[in-house]
């Protein structure tokens, strides 16, 4: 395997509000590829000049920089620029990927269920999007992953407030209203050209936030899901085709809203998807039979440029 890959850098860290949690899948991902003898290296874009990689001998990047600048194109522009293969989607597919506003706009024409959305503006008519979405409904900034800047919406006039002070830390990026579907919270990873079985998510929170998703104990995870072979078969389905709509590669995980008369809402995508103790991807993956260090190896085994 080392030859194979060579000199491997496991991007984390960076820049963006995610770093702390892309520390941990940094650490995590090096400890598991060393295990298989690969040459893996730790690398903080924070603390070296990634345009300096092929300089230092890298051969490939595995990238767990989450959030802005690691999963919106940036870095994956850069890594195309130098010629140096990386894991995960190119540059284009992780732009969208990061954008939910777009991404929602890309899976409504090509007909995949959205909950109902609405972008937010200073003129906006407030009340009238409150009449139209119901409440309660959730709001959040469009460009801004692991579900920061997230906030429900349950009192009739709060959500000028709470879109002024979305706004005031999210300069850019547009900020959208959305329904609550009240069913259930699932998602389903893709890796290669296969989806990995579904998870359903119970928060002991109200919602699935920053907090429940990376460092409380409490949130359960059902895998496989509740879903009967139907449901497990739909899920699947449109993961890959809400995956493959962005233009999709390597692996990536699709979140998923279902209602309780059964419909399931495609809800946002993950290009770079946590790989923590508490990450989605992996509990799924050992559904499948791969622990943690095969996963590793599977998801390198992707890495591409352009």
């Amino acid at each position: 395997m080392n030859k194979q890959f060579g000199k491997v850098a496991v991007l984390n860290g960076g820049f963006s509000t995610e770093r702390e949690v892309s520390l941990d899948s940094g650490a995590a991902v090096l400890a598991a590829l060393q295990g298989r003898g690969i040459d893996a290296h730790r690398f903080d874009p924070k603390e070296q000049d990634i345009l300096q990689l092929k300089a230092q001998g890298f051969q490939v990047a595995f990238n767990v920089l989450h959030g802005t600048y690691g999963e919106d194109g940036t870095v994956q522009a850069l890594l195309d620029s130098i010629g140096i293969p990386y894991t995960g989607c190119g540059m284009a597919a992780s732009a969208l990927g990061m954008d939910k506003y777009r991404c929602k706009l890309i899976w409504q024409a090509l007909g995949l269920p959205v909950p109902d959305f609405a972008v937010l503006h200073d003129d906006s008519d407030f009340a009238a999007v409150e009449a139209e979405l119901g409440l309660p409904m959730f709001v959040k900034p469009a460009a801004e992953g692991s579900s920061v800047g997230v906030v429900k919406v349950k009192q009739a006039g709060e959500l000028p407030k709470v879109y002024r002070e979305l706004r005031e830390r999210h300069l850019h990026g547009e900020i959208i209203a959305e329904r609550f579907i009240d069913g259930g919270e699932y998602t389903c990873a893709v890796l290669g050209k296969q989806a990995l079985p579904s998870i359903r998510i119970i928060p002991a929170t109200e919602f699935y936030d920053y907090d429940a998703k990376y460092f409380r104990n409490d949130t359960v995870y059902q895998c496989p899901s509740d879903l009967d072979a139907a449901g497990e078969a739909e899920i699947r389905r449109l993961a890959k085709a809400g995956f493959e709509a962005i233009g999709g590669r390597g692996w990536g995980r699709v979140d998923f809203l279902r209602s309780k008369e059964g419909q399931l809402y495609l809800l946002e995508i993950n290009t770079v998807p946590g790989m923590t103790s508490h990450s989605l991807v992996p509990k799924a993956a050992a559904q499948t039979g791969l622990d943690f260090a095969d996963l590793c190896v599977e998801v390198l085994s992707h890495a591409t440029l352009g």
